[in-house]
């Protein structure tokens, strides 16, 4: 999307068409965001486009673009599973080890994610060196039992490694 300015004295045409693609009405179709022929038309009406040729919307609407096709699908929400999420804080933890490319500016590399299933909470270690993984759940497991006043039931990871 692009802010037009309104204010402008006179606009004679948002768009300009011009040269070996102008008299293709399905290039200009993929040009502006393969918007519908329909609006093509009236913005050409509306002397919206300039050096754009006539063209008749039954002779594009008989092209079928694969892009416009996948553009138009929806798909329907993943279903709410309340079956495996805790009652109580602390009865489940799930635990992630992270890596990235670039270092950050104290020099770490990876990070570890805590997310408590249900108060879906999330605690956050960075580390220089894998090693450390250990470590940082104990002060983990320290902190949250002292905070809560309860132990941790299960702890869950996707066994990476």
């Amino acid at each position: 999307m692009f802010t037009l300015d309104v204010n402008i004295f006179e606009v004679n045409s948002i768009l300009l068409t011009h040269g070996k693609g102008a008299e293709n009405i399905g290039i200009l179709h993929k040009q502006v965001g393969h918007i519908n022929f329909q609006c093509l038309k009236l913005m050409k009406k509306q002397n919206l486009i300039g050096g754009l040729p006539k063209f008749g919307i039954e002779e594009v609407m008989s092209k079928v673009y694969e892009t416009c096709q996948l553009g138009k699908q929806t798909r329907h929400p993943f279903p709410i599973q309340t079956t495996n999420i805790s009652s109580k804080p602390l009865e489940m933890i799930h635990l992630d080890v992270w890596t990235t490319k670039i270092k950050s500016i104290g020099g770490c590399k990876y990070y570890m994610s805590f997310i408590d299933d249900h108060t879906r909470k999330v605690w956050v270690y960075f580390m220089k060196h894998k090693g450390k993984m250990f470590q940082h759940f104990l002060n983990f497991k320290t902190l949250v039992e002292k905070e809560k006043g309860v132990s941790i039931k299960c702890l869950m990871s996707d066994g990476g490694g």
